[in-house]
């Protein structure tokens, strides 16, 4: 397939998906299921609440609109590939359809997806693949949904915890790999924020329940920070604490800080608590103080493998800086832990 027909596939493929931002009551059979695989996907996992999934969809929608795609694979030289490798992909189940890049990027570089889906997320991919062969028969022999041990292949790109990764280091450090470790989102204020500016930061914080490695779950705030603002442009945010899987984990990390007598914020949906650590635990944000931004950035840059995006008023300032309500709408060319996957992949052949 030549880049101008990935390119046609993945566009139509999108326009499928961006009828599914909001309800669709369409009868043709193909739109009606796939509304009801979205509707029935928290009975599976119950953290995959209908606007959730409807998000993620529309997020992809909005990846493969053809102009995105164009620029996207503009940067990149292709060759036709007369020797596609079997490339497995394990993948993460914390938010709905988390590794579709990977599967994107597979396939545009001309090799095979052999796919490892997580147990809380098998069933989304599997219907956009189904769409997409429909679409672009030629597909056919070059996804594999992997049920069992991934075998028979010649690269791998896996994605999981600092446990796991050790686990992928063991048994595929031998094939050419992307192994992918946890990473956390953290936002750096200074006390200027307009009310407008801190609400969309909600947005970083609560989306998918704070569960993606985009997600904001550390602040940098000035000495003498008041959290009041904070607090109140987030107020909005507190239907969350409805969804019965964030108010367990409310209630529990919050009777954790209160026996431990451990000094911290709450605002009965979200804790807040001083801390050097970037990763925390759903319904807690952490916080650490700053003198100066020099040294923000000096702590950061040490951090850097640890850190997938900053959310900042002045995003340019930092490495893999996003805008305010931005840390969930990553383009085709932000690369999760900033490793060019699509470059790996056509380095193989």
């Amino acid at each position: 397939m030549t880049q101008h027909e990935y390119i046609n596939a993945f566009t139509a493929l999108g326009t499928f998906l961006t009828q599914f931002s909001e309800t669709n009551n369409s009868s043709e059979e193909e739109t009606a299921n796939f509304e009801n695989l979205i509707l029935g996907s928290a009975h599976f996992n119950g953290w995959f609440v209908e606007e959730n999934v409807r998000r993620a969809v529309a997020g992809i929608a909005h990846m493969l609109e053809k102009d995105k795609l164009e620029k996207w694979l503009s940067g990149y030289s292709f060759t036709k590939n007369t020797n596609p490798k079997r490339v497995g992909v394990i993948m993460a189940g914390n938010i709905p359809m988390v590794g579709f890049h990977d599967f994107l990027c597979v396939l545009v570089s001309g090799n095979i997806c052999v796919a490892k889906l997580s147990s809380q997320d098998n069933r989304l991919l599997k219907a956009v693949a189904t769409k997409l062969l429909a679409i672009e028969p030629r597909f056919n022999d070059r996804i594999v949904f992997e049920e069992g041990k991934l075998e028979n292949i010649d690269a791998i790109i896996a994605t999981g915890s600092n446990n796991t990764s050790r686990y992928f280091e063991y048994y595929f450090g031998k094939y050419p790999n992307i192994i992918r470790k946890n990473r956390n989102s953290v936002a750096v204020l200074t006390g200027t924020e307009t009310p407008e500016q801190l609400a969309l930061l909600g947005d970083d914080i609560f989306l998918y329940f704070g569960l993606g490695c985009r997600n904001v779950s550390k602040l940098y705030v000035p000495e003498g920070y008041n959290f009041d603002d904070f607090f109140n442009a987030i107020e909005n945010r507190k239907k969350i604490v409805f969804h019965s899987k964030y108010a367990n984990n409310y209630d529990y990390n919050k009777a954790i800080l209160l026996v431990g007598k451990q000094l911290h914020f709450d605002n009965g949906f979200l804790l807040l608590k001083e801390d050097e650590a970037l990763s925390t635990p759903v319904s807690r944000l952490n916080y650490s103080f700053y003198k100066d931004m020099s040294a923000v950035k000096d702590e950061l840059e040490i951090r850097k493998n640890e850190i997938q995006c900053i959310v900042s008023a002045k995003p340019e300032e930092f490495n893999s800086g996003v805008s305010f309500g931005e840390s969930q709408k990553p383009e085709l060319w932000d690369y999760a832990d900033g490793l060019d996957t699509l470059s790996f992949l056509l380095s193989l052949s």
